[in-house]
């Protein structure tokens, strides 16, 4: 799912771009705190409610990093700098509903899958809800994503107009800029729950994919501490309690 530009106002005192060697889980357990980053301006999965950053991905970060026994320090930036910066081991982690890809996969290292989602065609013409019915139409996507990668793959669409949030991109459909709009099937639902007056209707899925967390490629122990303690936050009740509470239901991968 989902440029080199920081976020400003009260995000901005979360981004660090001082580098730090890449750390073993080890090294996480005797500093007592894991880094993740993530981007802060994607609800329901990461965003700022006032001065707090929360979602989805923030309460399943948090849930996570208490299983493996240590706090977190959040950062936050555009989503594009998310893999990068770990790659340069200014963080340890990355929560952002980071689809599992083969190109991703080369660069960096995920858990096991958190949950599933896809990407949602959305329009304010009923007829536009297919994939098919995306050719010749101009279609806003936000920039980075497995979506932007998936609609320049297709052929027939006049443009992809890619923007550095998701709102940016929902915004260009709302005031007529391009004919749909494709993101996240969860962001959707929440965009369109928050404004049921907006005209927006939702479509087909363009793909679905597996969502997971992303360390440094080869951080073997620390990817293996992820998935301990994903596994155990879903079997005490902990996942479906935060997932239920923003989702209203099942999103794990089956």
């Amino acid at each position: 799912m989902k440029t080199i530009k920081f976020l400003v106002t009260a995000m901005a005192s979360l981004v660090v771009c001082a580098a730090v060697q890449a750390r073993s889980f080890e090294d996480i357990k005797k500093d007592g705190k894991i880094v993740i980053a993530t981007e802060g301006t994607y609800p329901p999965f990461s965003y700022f409610q006032g001065s707090k950053l929360t979602g989805l991905d923030i309460e399943l970060g948090e849930a996570i990093a208490k299983k493996m026994g240590v706090g977190v320090e959040w950062k936050a930036l555009s989503f594009d700098a998310l893999l990068s910066g770990l790659r340069q081991d200014r963080w340890d982690m990355v929560m952002d509903s980071i689809g599992i890809t083969e190109e991703r996969a080369k660069a960096v290292s995920f858990s096991n899958p958190i949950y599933c989602s896809g990407g949602v065609i959305v329009s304010k013409d009923a007829a536009i809800h297919t994939v098919e019915s995306l050719n010749g139409k101009t279609v806003a996507v936000l920039t980075g994503t497995t979506y932007m990668d998936s609609l320049r793959k297709l052929p027939a669409i006049k443009e992809v107009k890619n923007f550095p949030q998701d709102p940016d991109a929902r915004s260009a459909l709302m005031n007529g800029r391009v004919d749909a709009w494709v993101s996240d099937r969860f962001a959707v639902k929440a965009a369109l729950e928050a404004s049921p007056n907006s005209g927006l209707k939702k479509g087909d899925y363009l793909f679905v994919e597996k969502i997971a967390a992303a360390v440094k490629k080869g951080n073997h122990s620390l990817d293996a501490a992820i998935n301990k303690a994903l596994a155990d936050i879903m079997l005490d009740g902990t996942y479906h309690a935060i997932t239920e509470k923003y989702m209203h239901e099942d999103i794990q991968c089956h």
